[in-house]
């Protein structure tokens, strides 16, 4: 198959290309490298299945152009900084929301008519349901992120009722593992690299999150374009167990060998529309067979030990 992945040098895209590639497909990665690295798309480049094409969501016209003869899309480009989404909200509407439209305009007029969305687990907001399933009444949106998902979700939904497409949507929890560059371990690592004697943690250190290592996401995602035949098709993907935030700072800093003072902001939420409890059903997703091989203690390990190895991405975050 010919697949069009969007944001192709980003964290999961990336991993996602060269995982394709391996397998025999042919790839064209589009993206502005906004957020996503040159360097993760060092292997990929040296394969003859691999195009790449430099550009924007929102560019319509080179989007519908780059598309021409593909298979499938992967629409992974997305702006995920859901902590300062208040600061510019209206980078969640043209990222998320307006780049999903794009998106599927570009399909309709190349008559590809099958796509993968990376949706997230916030569009939950703060559900009364642990573990929360798909089928979970509809929620009260908390962040600007999740809305602007939750839009895009929609568009897909109605593109597949509307014009034939077959749309595949997957609910991620926060996803960890090589080539991660945003999110908590990130930031834990970043700050203990910088004073290694005090930790400061938004909220309590009480959140509760659910976990998922980006390679046990990728066979998800795969299982679920091959094995899933409906019109569309709406999937949970996280781990199946969930930590506090002062779980993991345990485990980050005894693999660190540091025992650093730790200072809380205080109260329940990190940030602004920070979910104190996030733990998603994934049952639909292992009906198909699935189950992912690392636990939440083994992913945020894995992400230490690439964090470690390539500390230039620590620069590149600066």
């Amino acid at each position: 198959m010919r697949f069009f992945i969007t944001g192709c040098a980003g964290f999961i895209a990336s991993n996602l290309t060269d995982r394709l590639l391996s397998l025999g497909h042919n790839v064209v990665g589009y993206d502005n490298f906004s957020t996503g690295c040159k360097e993760f798309l060092e292997k990929a480049n040296k394969s003859s299945s691999f195009t790449f094409i430099e550009g924007d969501t929102l560019d319509l016209e080179l989007l519908t152009q780059s598309m021409h003869g593909c298979d499938f899309v992967f629409h992974l480009a997305a702006n995920a900084d859901v902590r300062f989404g208040t600061d510019h909200p209206r980078k969640d509407l043209e990222q998320n929301t307006i780049a999903t439209f794009n998106v599927l305009e570009s399909m309709r007029a190349n008559d590809v008519n099958r796509v993968a969305f990376s949706s997230t687990g916030s569009i939950y907001g703060e559900p009364d349901k642990f573990p929360t399933p798909e089928s979970s009444s509809f929620p009260t949106q908390t962040s600007l992120y999740g809305a602007s998902k939750l839009a895009g979700e929609g568009l897909i939904q109605a593109y597949c009722e509307g014009f034939g497409f077959q749309g595949y949507i997957f609910r991620f929890v926060s996803i960890l593992g090589e080539r991660y560059t945003h999110g908590h371990v990130f930031d834990f690592y970043k700050r203990l690299c910088e004073n290694p004697d005090e930790l400061h943690v938004l909220g309590n250190g009480l959140q509760r999150k659910s976990y998922l290592h980006v390679q046990d996401c990728i066979d998800a995602m795969l299982l679920a374009i091959e094995a899933a035949k409906e019109k569309v098709n709406v999937f949970n993907l996280g781990a199946d167990e969930y930590c506090q935030v002062n779980d993991s700072i345990g485990w980050i800093t005894q693999h660190l060998g540091l025992s650093p003072k730790l200072i809380y902001s205080g109260g329940e939420r990190g940030w602004i529309g920070d979910s104190p409890f996030i733990f998603l059903d994934c049952s639909k997703m292992r009906s198909l067979g699935w189950k992912e091989k690392l636990s939440i203690r083994e992913g945020v390990i894995k992400t230490l030990e690439f964090l470690q190895a390539t500390p230039w991405v620590i620069k590149v975050r600066e």
